[in-house]
């Protein structure tokens, strides 16, 4: 999930027509409540649902939006329509799994905030009211706080592992193996190797998508 606050937006560069940044690939983790790792030609890219924000996965309702996103999507062949790329190198999207525009359906659910630009999207504010009077999901409270607002309130706070598939762990590389700590670790690759294949989050101590910042960022 996702420190909207520390992102900094930036056009793709796309150099033929809008079908170009749009791709299909295999869902084979939900991150939280809205970011999925995606195979994609053999890898794994991560995926941030655009316009939307989850709750955090250690806040209210955080385990029930990455439940629900999960529902969705995982282990799905997923349409992903690329409109930007975030400062942590992560696909800004729109998600279509089975025909459902996951964005919206996750804003429907009352599992996610509308978040569109200067809220100029009418269909997910529409949505996002539906819920309201519906009280579905983080609605069911009286006091919803924004994950940007709750972040600054729990700075340090621990978050539990991604929902991952249960062939993730061997697909595409080496087997996950008993390594724990970043000080077990040989290279970075190996690092992002047990980060994103294997779901090993304690190696992403600030959640900003590198692990073990000794190593990683030494080779950038």
């Amino acid at each position: 999930m996702s420190r909207l606050r520390c992102l900094a937006y930036v056009l793709l560069l796309v150099g033929g027509p809008a079908e170009a940044a749009e791709f299909s690939g295999k869902v084979i983790a939900v991150l939280d409540g809205d970011t999925l790792l995606v195979q994609r030609s053999g890898k794994p890219v991560k995926v941030r649902l655009a316009e939307m924000d989850a709750p955090e996965k250690a806040q209210p309702y955080g385990a029930a939006s990455q439940k629900s996103l999960a529902e969705l999507v995982m282990g799905q062949q997923i349409r992903v329509a690329v409109r930007a790329v975030d400062n942590y190198g992560r696909l800004i999207a729109t998600v279509r799994a089975n025909g459902i525009n996951a964005n919206h359906e996750q804003v429907r659910r009352g599992m996610a905030w509308e978040y569109s630009r200067f809220h100029s999207n009418r269909e997910l504010m529409a949505l996002q009211r539906e819920a309201q009077q519906a009280r579905r999901g983080l609605w069911a409270g009286e006091n919803a706080v924004e994950p940007s607002q709750w972040r600054k309130q729990h700075p340090t706070t621990a978050q539990p592992l991604p929902v991952v598939a249960s062939t993730a762990a061997t697909a595409a590389g080496a087997a996950c193996g008993g390594k724990k700590y970043c000080a077990q670790m040989s290279s970075c690759a190996e690092a992002r190797h047990y980060l994103l294949r294997c779901g090993l989050k304690t190696l992403d101590g600030n959640s900003d998508g590198v692990p073990c910042e000794n190593l990683c960022n030494s080779v950038k």
